[in-house]
């Protein structure tokens, strides 16, 4: 059970980084290219908190 268990954590954060990376390049180009204030600054938000969310995936990532 603890196998499986450690499987579906890894695949879990596996995914998840690579979900918030999406968002990232997203938000990026928003904030380059958007016009609308409130949108750019919700956008670099979302890359500032996504990029801490993948530090952190990956550090319990390399702990499994």
């Amino acid at each position: 059970m603890d196998a499986k268990s450690a499987a579906c954590d890894k695949d879990f954060l596996t995914m998840m980084i690579s979900h918030h990376e999406g968002a990232i390049e997203m938000a990026r180009t928003e904030v380059a290219q958007g016009s609308h204030p409130e949108a750019k600054a919700l956008a670099q938000k979302i890359v500032t908190d996504q990029q801490a969310e993948i530090a952190m995936m990956t550090t319990v990532l390399a702990r499994l």
